[in-house]
């Protein structure tokens, strides 16, 4: 299984895109981050629109794609590598989340999604979001193969 991570805007040096890198490079499945942007002015809702094209775009044709939106599913680490294990025992290609621009994910994206996940009620920094789905990532790779990494995890 490959991990896709497609989001708007280009990340910028510092620590959170070290710390990024590195819980990137732990995990056992290959992931990659496209980063999409648009460089015109544009009003709101044609630039969520235009954002949504270049996120659909670059999407494989079968891949699972779940959207980071604060209206999705809360659900603890244990919860989310049950639903990892799933995608990856269905035999699913590509899992691809999306992380939209400043205005959220256009309707368009939000119907070619098959599920919405929500990191908290709370409003994160973009690069602090694409931060949290790696380590996640991790934390839900490591409690599928029962490594110690999650130690409060009961399955």
């Amino acid at each position: 299984m490959r991990i896709l991570l497609v989001a708007v805007g280009r990340s910028r040096n510092g620590p959170e895109r070290d710390l990024y890198r590195h819980y990137a490079a732990r995990l056992k499945w290959p992931m990659t981050l496209k980063e999409v942007e648009v460089k015109e002015r544009l009003p709101p809702e044609s630039l969520k629109a235009r954002e949504g094209e270049l996120l659909l775009a670059a999407l494989p044709e079968d891949a699972a794609v779940i959207a980071l939106d604060e209206s999705g599913a809360l659900l603890d680490s244990a919860g989310f590598a049950r639903r990892l294990g799933q995608w990856r025992d269905r035999g699913t290609g590509t899992v691809a989340f999306l992380i939209g621009g400043a205005d959220g994910l256009s309707a368009e994206v939000l119907r070619r999604c098959e599920w919405r996940w929500s990191l908290s009620r709370l409003t994160f920094p973009h690069a602090l979001a694409r931060l949290l789905v790696v380590e996640q990532l991790y934390r839900a790779s490591s409690i599928i193969a029962g490594h110690p990494y999650h130690r409060g995890c009961r399955q």
